[in-house]
């Protein structure tokens, strides 16, 4: 479980988050949504500790990020797994070998365990058969999960995923939101997904949080969404002519 208290962020003059308070909990996908420049990839940087909060708290599981030590900060990253917007795969790595980077980096395991555990993450996204290959010959989806893979090699507490589905198709996409919520559950890791996918927020979104103008505006799960009287939220969700069409009539035949 992360938790943050009265979290605030200010560049210079300029305050982007205003006093957030919230719960990422254990075993669900927790979804950080907003427009923009809303202040929700600032959110996210602060929890990671790529930016300092002006003031605040952020635990996780009670263990204070943001008063630790520099030394203590290193040995925490060991308990996060992260998946960054474009993948960011090293192109002269294989597949294997960039999955087993953060266990050549971080683990005590010797090369044969090394390879086993990185296998294991392969299969566990099903690309046993891929390990060869290299960035440049597999497809965006397959990027996508070898990234997972080598977030999840170090079996963290916590995954962080700045937009997973950025650049996929709609079915792809709906690939990678099974997986990531298949391991979610199934490890029970506190798992912050940064959104615009709309699709995401409705078939994953356990527990969501809306970010307006550096404000937490509204917290909820993906069913509350339909029925929800906050104008910001339905504004955003339902920016288009038709999603609001599709909406109203909903409302009107409950």
């Amino acid at each position: 479980m992360i938790e943050i208290k009265n979290l605030c962020k200010s560049f210079d003059d300029k305050e982007v988050l205003k006093n957030i308070s919230t719960v990422f909990e254990d075993g669900k996908t927790n979804l950080i949504i907003g427009q923009s420049g809303s202040g929700k990839t600032v959110l996210m940087k602060n929890l990671v500790g790529l930016l300092e909060p002006t003031s605040g708290e952020i635990l996780y599981d009670g263990r204070d990020f943001v008063s630790m030590t520099k030394h203590e900060k290193v040995m925490m990253r060991r308990e996060m797994g992260m998946i960054f917007q474009s993948a960011a795969l090293f192109d002269s790595q294989t597949v294997l070998e960039n999955v087993m980077f953060p266990l050549d980096m971080f683990s005590n395991m010797n090369l044969r365990e090394r390879t086993r555990r990185a296998m294991d993450c392969l299969d566990r996204v099903n690309l046993v058969g891929a390990e060869k290959k290299y960035p440049g010959e597999i497809s965006g989806g397959m990027q996508k999960r070898v990234a997972i893979a080598r977030a999840i090699a170090l079996n963290p507490k916590y995954l962080f995923c700045d937009e997973p589905n950025s650049g996929l198709d709609p079915k792809t996409s709906l690939v990678i939101d099974e997986l990531l919520s298949s391991i979610t559950h199934d490890s029970k890791i506190t798992t912050i997904i940064n959104t615009h996918d709309m699709n995401s927020v409705t078939t994953i979104g356990e527990n969501i949080v809306f970010i307006y103008e550096g404000n937490k505006e509204w917290q909820g799960v993906s069913g509350d969404i339909m029925e929800s009287t906050n104008k910001r939220l339905t504004d955003f969700i339902f920016a288009s002519d038709l999603l609001k069409q599709m909406r109203s009539k909903m409302m009107q035949n409950k």
